[in-house]
């Protein structure tokens, strides 16, 4: 019995051997990595690598820069903007209270009953222990003008009449307007008597 030859095997078409022959070529220009079909990615190489870390390091530095507390990035120094201790209102300290500068000690005696004793006078402000605070401050006002004494003595070599207005006396001592005050008041003669009377109610009114 006759055998048939067997069948000759397929011969590719020349389309397919030319599609292989473009596969080929294309793969041949891949990396290495590529070409045996990894799924893997080549890692960078040493340049790229370095280039990476320097980016890096400079996005590091300035987030540093922009939110360390000690230091101000140039454009917040330069923008005119108000600080906060700007903001804040300013308070000046309250000042001390100065002792008052007007402080008078009155001794009168010989003067009789009530009226005879030791009494403080505190002008501006008012106060003290004296009967007649407000009005002997005001007295004391009316006297002091520029170049003049209120508590002079009588003039040396002044004509005096020879009244006699009792045995009363009062020293004044202490501060007024600024300047020491030490004196002496009687009634022994009609100069004295008018000295006197023109410090009432500071003195004693003993007219009466």
């Amino acid at each position: 019995m006759l055998q048939s030859p067997p069948p000759a095997p397929p011969q590719a078409s020349p389309f397919a051997a030319a599609t292989s022959r473009v596969a080929d070529s294309r793969r041949s220009d891949l990396p290495v990595a590529l070409r045996s079909g990894s799924p893997r990615t080549a890692a960078p190489g040493r340049p790229a690598r370095r280039a990476l870390l320097g980016v890096a390091a400079s996005l590091a530095a300035a987030a540093a820069g922009a939110f360390s507390p000690g230091v101000a990035p140039a454009a917040y120094a330069a923008d005119g903007l108000p600080r906060t201790g700007d903001l804040l209102p300013r308070t000046s300290l309250p000042l001390p209270l100065a002792e008052p500068q007007d402080r008078l000690v009155v001794t009168v005696r010989g003067a009789g009953g009530d009226l005879d004793g030791r009494f403080e006078l505190h002008c501006h402000p008012d106060g003290g222990s004296h009967p007649h605070v407000g009005d002997a401050c005001g007295r004391l006002d009316q006297r002091t003008t520029w170049g003049k004494d209120p508590f002079a003595p009588v003039e040396k070599g002044a004509v005096c009449t020879m009244m006699y207005g009792g045995p009363a006396t009062a020293h004044v001592t202490g501060t007024w307007a600024g300047r020491p005050v030490d004196a002496r008041y009687d009634r022994g003669n009609g100069c004295e008597i008018a000295r006197w009377d023109a410090l009432v109610p500071v003195l004693p009114d003993l007219r009466k």
